[in-house]
Parts: C-alpha cells; sequence; structure tokens
C-alpha cells in the first residue's frame, strides 16, 4: 500500500471488511472531472451592502423539517426514548435558573479556570471563581462578521444589539423561531449506542437570505432537551471557546464546516469534571451559536432503521433530497433501479465525506469523536469537541483522552473510520437502495480517497503533477523521516515553499558533485542513498538553510545519520521540483491532474456557497514556474493554525474577563494562508504575535487540557 493511501488510511488499522463489500468491478462514477464537487462550502457569502442589513430583531426564519418530518406528540421536556419521530419541540431555558455557582459551597468555591490563591471570598478552598462569574450578567464575547453576513446582518449587529445577546444566550427567542431537538442514534467508538440525540444543542429555524441560501441557527448549551440523558443541557466557556474559533478557523482554511455566528457568556456557573477524575470545578457558563445548511447526520437515517421503522428513514432521505439534493428528484425511487435517487443520495455523501477527510488530513485536523452521529450528510465538520491540530507529525496522534487506550480516532485512521460510518449509513438505507447498489458504491470510496488525497498532496508538496512511482516513494520517506524525528506539520510545509530548490542543485552543479547529482535524481529509496557521500561544505550549508528558513529545527537533527537523511531527501526533492520546470505544459509525464472546478449542473446544494480555489493551478496549461510552486503550496499549508496551546490562552484569558487574545486570535485565523494577515479594512492585525506562529508548543503546552482533551463540556 502507497503512502498515500497507507498514511491516512492506516496500514496499521487493518483491513476493511463488511457485509456491503464486494469486489465485482464496476465502473467509476466518481470521475476526475466531477473531482472538486462540493455539495456545500460554508464559505461566508459576500457581505451585503450597507443598505440591506437588517436587524437581528427582524430575523424570520422557516421550519422546513420542523413541518415536513413527524415530530414527538409529548411536548413536555423529560428524558425518555422517543419514538417515529425526527425531533422533539424543546425551548431554551434561562441559564440563570440553572446557576450551578452554589453547588460547590457558593460562589467563591474552587474553580478549574482559577489556579491562584487568595484570601478573600473563598470558601476555605483557598481558590475564587474565575473573575468573568464575579460579574453574572450575560455578555457577548465574540461575533463572527463573515458568518454573520449569512443572515444579512452587519459585522457588529451581535455586539450592538442586546436582543442578540438575549436570543443567542438563551434567554428568550424571536416570534418567528419553533425551537426543538434533533432526535438521532449513533455508533461511538465503534458500538451502537442507541438513541443519542441534541442533549444540549437547540435549534431555533431555518434563515433563507438575500442569496437564497438555507441556514439553521443552532444555540448549544441552552439548556435541557429530551435527549440530556443525565445531563444538564448546559456548556461551558473552554468549549465553546474551542467550538467558535474552530468552526471560523476551518471555513476560513477552506474545510467543509459548520459555522460559529456568537459566543455568549451566559453569566452562569457549571460545575464539569473536565478528566473525569473525582474532582468537579466550576466553569463559567457559554452558548455557541452553530450555523449551517442542516444538521442532518448520519445517525438521524441510524435510530430509525434499528427500530426497523423503514417509512421514518424513507421519509428523512426524501426530506433531505427536497431540501439539500434537490438534483437528485431527477432520479426514480424505484428500488429496482440500480442508479435510483437514494443510490445517488448514497453517492454524494460518500463523495463528501471522502473529500472532507482529505482535507482533515492536508491541514492536519484531528476530530476526535469521530462517532457517526457526529458526521454530517453534508460533508460538514461537525461538533468541535476535544479535537486537535498535529503539532509534530505522529500519525497516531488523537486528542481525546477517552481515545488513547486504541487511538480509535487518530489521524492516520481518520479515513478508515469514515469508511465504517458510511458503511452503517449504507446499512441504514439499504432497502432504498438495494445491496449490490450500496456495496458498488461503497467500493469506490478507496478510488475517490486515492484521486482526493493525492491531489492534496501533490499541492502541499509543490508538484506539478503527481509521478506515481518516484513522488509516492519521496513522500513516505518524508513522512517516516518527519514521524522519526518529530518535525512540525505545519511548518514544514509551509516553509518547504521557500526551499530554493533551483539554487540548491546550481550549487550542487558549481561544486562538481555530478555523483551526488546523478545518484540522487535516481535512486528509487531515498534510504539507498544515506551512503552517497555528500561533500561537507554541501551537507552544511543544505542543513544551514533547513534550519534558517525553520523547516527543520536542531531536535529534528540529533545526529550525523539524521544530517544525512535529510540532506539525501532535500536533494532528490530538489531534482524533482526542478525537474518540473523543464516539463512544459503538453509533457506526457502529466499523469495525475483533477478538475478545479466543480460541474455546476452536478451541485446538489443550490443553497450552497461556491467554494473558492485559490490555490489551483491546472499544471496541464500552465507555464509552471519556482513562483507557481510557491504560490500553489502557500495557498493550501497555511500559515496560521488554530494550535491547542494558543486556544487554551484565550480561554484562561476570557476567565479572567480579558477576550483580547480570543479576538485578536480569530481575526489571525481568518487570513490562515497570508504571510501578513489583515483586517477587513486592510490593516495589519497582531504583528505582535507573528513570531509565536513560527514556533513550536512548548513542553507545558503539550499538557492534558491543552494538547489532549475529555469530551467534558
Amino acid at each position: 500500500t502507497s503512502m498515500k493511501m497507507a498514511l491516512p488510511m492506516d496500514k496499521r488499522a487493518g483491513s476493511f471488511s463488511s457485509p456491503l463489500t464486494s469486489t465485482s468491478s464496476t465502473p467509476n462514477h466518481f470521475s476526475r472531472a466531477e473531482s472538486r464537487l462540493q455539495v456545500v462550502s460554508t464559505s461566508a457569502s459576500a457581505a451585503p451592502t450597507t443598505s440591506t442589513y437588517q436587524s437581528f430583531n427582524d430575523l424570520k426564519f422557516e421550519h422546513t423539517l420542523v413541518d415536513t418530518l413527524p415530530g414527538d406528540e409529548q411536548t413536555e421536556v423529560f428524558v425518555r426514548q422517543v419514538q417515529g419521530a425526527v425531533y422533539s419541540l424543546a425551548h431554551p431555558t434561562d441559564p440563570m435558573k440553572d446557576d450551578q455557582s452554589n453547588m460547590l459551597g457558593g460562589r467563591a468555591s474552587k474553580s478549574i479556570m482559577d489556579t491562584s490563591v487568595g484570601t478573600e471570598g473563598n470558601n476555605g478552598n483557598g481558590r475564587k471563581l474565575p473573575p468573568i462569574l464575579e460579574v453574572p450578567e450575560p455578555k457577548m464575547l465574540a461575533w463572527s462578521s463573515k458568518c454573520a453576513a449569512l443572515f444579512d446582518l452587519s459585522p457588529t449587529e451581535g455586539y450592538d444589539n442586546e436582543e442578540a445577546v438575549q436570543v443567542l444566550g438563551g434567554f428568550k427567542v424571536l416570534e418567528s423561531m419553533r425551537p426543538y431537538a434533533q432526535c438521532y442514534g449513533g455508533h461511538q467508538f465503534g458500538s451502537w449506542a442507541g438513541q443519542l440525540g441534541d442533549g444540549r444543542a437547540i435549534t431555533l429555524g431555518e434563515y433563507v437570505n438575500s442569496k437564497g441560501e438555507r441556514w439553521e441557527m443552532q444555540l448549544k448549551g441552552a439548556g435541557k432537551t429530551p435527549y440530556s440523558r443525565f445531563a444538564d443541557g448546559r456548556a461551558v466557556l473552554r468549549s465553546s471557546i474551542r467550538e467558535f474559533l474552530c468552526s471560523e478557523a476551518m471555513a476560513a482554511l477552506g474545510v467543509p464546516t459548520t459555522r460559529a455566528l456568537s459566543l455568549v457568556f451566559t453569566g452562569a456557573g457549571v460545575v464539569r469534571d473536565q478528566f473525569y477524575s473525582g474532582d468537579p470545578q466550576i466553569e463559567p457558563g457559554a452558548v455557541v451559536c452553530r450555523v449551517a445548511p442542516s444538521l442532518l447526520r448520519l445517525g438521524t437515517f441510524q435510530l430509525p432503521a434499528s427500530r426497523g421503522d423503514k417509512e421514518l428513514v424513507k421519509k428523512i432521505a426524501d426530506y433531505a433530497i427536497d431540501y439539500h439534493f434537490p438534483q437528485l428528484k431527477q432520479y426514480s425511487e424505484d428500488a429496482d433501479d440500480e442508479n435510483n435517487r437514494y443510490v445517488h443520495l448514497l453517492r454524494t455523501v460518500i463523495r463528501t465525506n471522502c473529500e472532507l477527510v482529505t482535507k482533515w488530513q492536508s491541514v492536519g485536523f484531528v476530530h476526535g469523536v469521530l462517532n457517526t452521529d457526529n458526521t454530517s450528510i453534508l460533508g460538514l465538520t461537525i461538533d468541535y469537541g476535544p479535537y486537535g491540530f498535529l503539532d509534530e507529525f505522529d500519525p497516531s496522534y488523537t486528542p481525546n483522552t477517552t481515545d488513547l487506550p486504541g487511538r480509535r480516532y487518530c489521524y492516520a485512521r481518520q479515513p478508515s473510520v469514515i469508511l465504517w460510518n458510511l458503511l452503517q449509513f449504507a446499512q441504514s438505507i439499504a432497502f432504498l437502495t438495494g445491496i449490490k447498489p450500496a456495496e458498488r458504491e461503497l467500493n469506490l470510496y478507496r478510488t475517490y480517497f486515492d484521486e482526493c488525497i493525492t491531489e492534496q498532496w501533490r499541492r502541499k508538496f509543490g508538484l506539478r503533477a503527481w509521478r506515481e512511482n518516484t513522488d509516492d516513494t519521496l513522500m513516505e520517506q518524508c513522512f517516516e523521516y518527519m514521524e522519526n524525528y518529530k518535525v512540525d506539520f505545519t511548518l514544514f510545509f509551509r516553509n518547504l515553499a521557500r526551499l530554493p530548490c533551483d539554487e540548491i542543485i546550481k550549487m550542487l552543479n558549481s561544486k562538481n558533485a555530478e555523483s551526488v547529482n546523478r545518484n540522487a535524481s535516481e535512486i528509487e529509496s531515498v534510504s539507498e542513498s544515506v551512503s552517497a557521500e555528500v561533500p561537507d561544505d554541501i551537507q552544511h550549508s543544505v542543513i544551514s538553510t533547513l534550519k534558517d528558513l525553520n523547516i527543520l529545527f536542531e531536535d529534528n537533527l540529533p545526529s550525523d545519520v539524521s544530517q544525512t537523511q535529510w540532506v539525501q531527501w532535500v536533494i532528490q526533492y530538489c531534482h524533482r521540483v526542478v525537474s518540473d520546470l523543464s516539463n512544459q505544459p503538453g509533457d506526457s509525464n502529466l499523469n495525475r491532474n483533477m478538475n478545479p472546478n466543480p460541474n455546476p449542473n452536478l451541485n446538489p446544494n443550490p443553497n450552497a456557497v461556491p467554494e473558492s480555489d485559490p490555490y489551483h493551478t491546472n499544471p496541464t496549461t500552465s507555464e509552471w514556474t519556482m513562483q507557481s510552486r510557491r504560490d500553489v503550496m502557500n495557498a493550501i499549508n497555511p500559515k496560521f493554525i488554530l494550535r491547542n496551546h494558543y486556544a487554551q490562552k484565550c480561554i484562561e484569558s476570557a476567565a479572567n474577563g480579558d477576550t483580547g487574545p480570543l479576538l485578536l486570535l480569530h481575526q489571525i485565523l481568518q487570513n490562515p494562508y497570508d504571510d501578513i494577515p489583515r483586517d477587513i479594512n486592510g490593516n495589519v492585525i497582531g504583528e505582535d504575535l507573528w513570531s509565536d506562529f513560527v514556533q513550536r508548543p512548548g513542553i507545558l503546552d503539550k499538557r492534558p487540557g491543552v494538547c489532549v482533551n475529555s469530551c467534558s463540556s
């Protein structure tokens, strides 16, 4: 198995098998011409003009899910099994009525957010509440101007309008809202968990904006629902900050995701045992407003299927097609038709989730809780819990403390887990698609994944086209060295674009190093060339360049062997890059291209915002230069990502009443591919923090609660 498959699919995770897997030869419906198809993109719409802004108070909501699908007949909110329904009505409840600040001895009891020792206002524990809780009043902590544009709202509406704070904090609802919690089930860590549902998420309604796009608005942490089980329906500040920041950061990275409109501090305290260690503590409560075209999950289909309710499964599928994949209505509903609308639905869900996970792998994102109830039918990143981004390259990295023993959801296994999740979805609708068509579509996942992930790696390495044999070997060796020597994933690829490959080759030639030149360009494995002699001055120069550009650091080069390995790899990589300069448009070796533009006639969601593709260059038609290589690499390798220790600093500052770091980091993360981040007015932002982004996290940034988190939120 080649590294472009083995790395993400994880050759250590075992092979995939299922009762819906066949080996029959079938046409590849995932054609390369359609490879950039996006069912939905959640990048922000262009902001409306000032004259079209409206007040948050005047938003009018629709309710297609509530109007179309069966709901729970019981209207009282108490924990129960809900049969034959897709939702239960559930109203947000005043957070202050559920204030838990007194549960551990009063508002001056100990808190996870404050480690200071004080003598005033404490309860004998010597620790006080976070300063933010000392003034228990709701406050808008953060507002996404880009997400606000999806609702035709002004960039500052959330800060200017107290009504918005009240509604988005869960204290009241607008007249046109009909709040509900969705009913679904799911597999958690590979085991069927039965009914789950929105235990603390309440959907307020659907807004159709001036562009005709439909967006659901949902509050996370707004109170109990029939699906809260043993929980309180609330959310804490630390997890809410993490969701707000990452939702908008992922959108800016070009990764399909739910969005976050706002982050409201409720003024109430919430008790949580973060590490399930028997040490509950008081934390500030908060509510995030989550936004998406739809929040339907694979688990929405699984629960009624598990109960034998085929009629409800079909109703959900028809609703999804009518409102989110309307182009599929042209196909028949006949179960005997191997290409009916439900087969196309399955194919589309497979496609979009396959594309999603390749983008996760590309930016080093690890979801952490990739259960089937956390997998969107639209191929969106959903439910930001104990997620994380790779710091040093470690395929086994998982950010979830609960996942540490088996690492089911680690970086390398995400593509395999998505396939497993899609199998569960296919089984749920198999009576609509037929078994053989479902098997056929599932068997296409690996082929399509191979195409998508190869295109990601081509761009990340800055290659004009992918050469199957030599480039697979080059990449495999690179990832092996990155793992062995704990190389920072983001810094390596971002700064690799700055490597002067043409100058290094010129230096080799000018030093009469023809033997090294020849050996490095002809070997099939870099490891075979380790013993090749490299003049000391050349090796020293290459190593110095790698350090100067922050591609590698001193501890990535711990020995003479490691330095020789990296020098040999760099020489081969530079030869490969320079060879692209001589192979101009029309050359026969351009064997791996992908159409950058989705066919608009195939786009299943008319409400989708077209995804920009700023880093595309078509290698068959574009002239390829060192500058175009750098442009391609800098447009897919971000400079700014949401490292966990940055989020932690924002959490600690916000708990102390200072939201400055939170707002500044949010702004910087809206420009992840820019060398110099600027605000919407073109002003440089966060200049004093840039040096932090070119440094790796320190040892204290790898402690529990920072680099790994629990599901407690």
